[in-house]
């Protein structure tokens, strides 16, 4: 609620509607009898001190009548996108659980229906309903339920091909019970989004019905009937009209604007403390001299695989307390080796090279084996993009969380699946006790997330390696994960190092960005920066490859020509030479040095 409230937009909403809601709970009984009350000596009246809005044909208070109508028009709003959202909810969910030709035909059903002009839609059942209430009601419903089938469509068709859900059908559970159960449950929260948004857009369409006489019909009355009454008169007494038009406007404008900011929410950034250092800024230390207060120190990293293969060349890094550094790039520049190198996991026979590795102030190289494994699995958190690779299907969530405590801090069973529990609980998990005696499959996807980084805080992680831990997961849970990183890098001042493709998701998340292609890092700098400020052409072109709100629809989106190079075929000089613009002869045949660009930035290239 502090999240909604300090945006304008969510403020404004909030108190919107708010205001409605209680207009329509106490309109009624305070101005119920003024509202009915006929006074024949004041018919047709325009604004006065006594009727300032005026009153109707039959000399009832019009200002009166719209604050009390603010009941029946919010109700057959709400009932209005009930019956939408629940038809819609069904259609949408049908395909991922029928069999094929079925799903076609829903799939089919739901492209003709949101095809079809909404109002029209509306006005052709309400006629078939019959006038009234009742039919713009079920009208105004039908309308809206396409939309809330595309989108739980949408949703149900990435969930239900979860690992998970291909679990449950394999132990043999019910179509219908992995709808309700793995299915539905993993998409509410941007269905329950949608909802309030469509509840501004419901209001307005039944005061559209009622004003073209297809819904509320007299004695019965909702702001688009009085509108409707108003509307002759508007030109001779234009606040007849202008009372209920300005109730329409403010709930249908409250609705929406709570919706939008409801979404974005959770996306709001809080800068996490626990770093002197001002966060985005490079630190300032010499490459040869050991940083101190580093939480992790790379230098020259490189990883190499037999036949020349070479993914990760002469990767530098530092990380400081309660700093989140964003590490992108194409897929296949080097961003998981990376991370895979830092946490000791690249597989044979990969060789791993490295003028330093710190983590902790030690030199992860140099310590003996049991002390490694024991400053990696307490010191170090990793938070992958799949769960369920991370979590052994076979076992219980909260059997796979105690195995770190018994095996890196020499706990007992029951302290460890105490501290299992309380960790489940300190991520949010709800019902914790039972999630940790439920199997990976039996969680949603963020659930599963959450379970990932609850492991990595059995320990005291100084370190928190996050490789896309969002990619697979819809819009509202991947908000969710990204706030809680947030909240855990601030609450125990570990640095993240959070890896991603997505650079809108980086520009959002973290304090410093490095840009790697083809293995080597080709820019650093504040995320302040990335939008407006990148130096080197392949920053830039990723950042105009990311469409927004002013994107030209009518033009093609853009795009880099061309392709990474493979690790094996990586060019002696600029990698991105072959597919920038403005390389030279030179950016082709000598490979640019990492070094400083202006202030708290690092750029390679030759023409900056």
């Amino acid at each position: 609620m502090r999240r909604l409230l300090r945006t304008p937009a969510g403020l404004a909403g909030t108190v919107l509607v708010t205001a409605m809601v209680v207009l329509a709970v106490a309109g009624p009984p305070i101005w119920g009898a003024e509202a009915e009350r006929i006074d024949s000596a004041s018919i047709l009246q325009g604004a006065t001190a006594a009727h300032p809005l005026g009153t109707d044909n039959l000399g009832r208070d019009i200002l009166a009548r719209v604050l009390v109508a603010g009941r029946l028009s919010l109700t057959l709003a709400l009932l209005a996108t009930l019956v939408g959202a629940t038809a819609g909810v069904l259609l949408g969910a049908l395909p991922s659980v029928l069999p094929r030709r079925g799903a076609r035909l829903v799939t089919g059903s739901v492209n003709a229906l949101v095809a079809f002009p909404g109002l029209l839609l509306a006005m052709f059942t309400a006629v078939i309903a019959g006038l009234g209430a009742r039919g713009a009601v079920i009208g105004i419903g039908t309308a809206v339920a396409p939309g809330f089938a595309r989108l739980t469509q949408t949703l149900a068709a990435s969930v239900a091909g979860a690992d998970y859900v291909s679990a449950a059908r394999m132990l043999g559970v019910s179509r219908w019970r992995v709808m309700t159960r793995h299915v539905l449950p993993n998409i509410a929260e941007p269905l329950i989004l949608n909802f309030t948004q469509a509840l501004g857009g419901a209001l307005l369409a039944l005061a559209g019905m009622s004003f073209l006489g297809l819904g509320v019909q007299p004695p019965s009355f909702d702001w688009g009937r009085l509108l409707f009454d108003g509307f002759g008169r508007i030109y001779a007494t234009p606040a007849v009209a202008l009372g209920p038009a300005a109730a329409i406007a403010l709930a249908g404008i409250g609705f929406n604007l709570l919706g939008d900011a409801l979404a974005h929410a959770a996306a709001r950034r809080t800068a996490p403390p626990g770093t002197d250092a001002e966060p985005g800024a490079p630190r300032p230390v010499a490459l040869g001299e050991p940083d101190p207060d580093a939480v992790l120190e790379v230098r020259d990293l490189t990883v190499a695989f037999p036949g020349g293969v070479t993914p990760v060349r002469g990767l530098s890094l530092t990380i400081a307390p309660g700093e989140i550094v964003g590490l992108v790039g194409e897929s296949g520049s080097g961003k998981s080796l990376t991370a895979a190198a830092i946490g000791g996991l690249v597989p044979y026979p990969g060789e791993v090279r490295a003028g330093r590795l710190r983590l902790c102030g030690a030199d992860v190289r140099e310590l003996p084996e049991a002390e490694r494994r024991r400053l990696l699995g307490t010191s170090l958190a990793m938070v992958f993009q799949n769960p369920m690779a991370a979590l052994n299907p076979a076992l219980k969530v909260g059997g796979q969380l105690a195995e770190v405590a018994v095996v890196h801090q020499g706990a007992s069973r029951a302290e460890a699946a105490a501290r299992a529990v309380d960790r489940l609980d300190h991520v949010r998990v709800p019902e914790p006790a039972t999630r940790a005696r439920q199997h990976p499959h039996e969680l949603s996807g963020g659930m599963r997330q959450r379970a990932v980084i609850a492991m990595g805080l059995m320990g005291a992680p100084r370190l928190i390696v996050a490789d896309e831990p969002t990619t697979a997961l819809d819009v509202t849970v991947q908000r969710e994960i990204l706030r809680l990183l947030r909240e855990v890098t601030a609450e125990t001042g570990a640095a993240t190092l959070f890896i991603s493709h997505d650079i809108a998701v980086v520009g959002e998340l973290c304090h410093r960005v490095v840009v790697m292609y083809a293995g080597r890092v080709v820019e650093e700098l504040p995320v302040g920066e990335l939008a407006s400020g990148a130096a080197h052409p392949y920053t830039r072109a990723l950042v105009a490859s990311l469409p927004d709100m002013e994107t030209d629809r009518s033009l093609p989106l853009a795009s880099i020509p061309g392709r990474q190079p493979p690790p094996a075929e990586v060019p002696d000089g600029c990698a991105f030479a072959a597919r920038c613009e403005l390389a030279t002869a030179r950016c082709a045949a000598e490979r640019p040095p990492l070094i400083p660009y202006g202030t708290a930035r690092r750029v390679a290239c030759w023409e900056v």
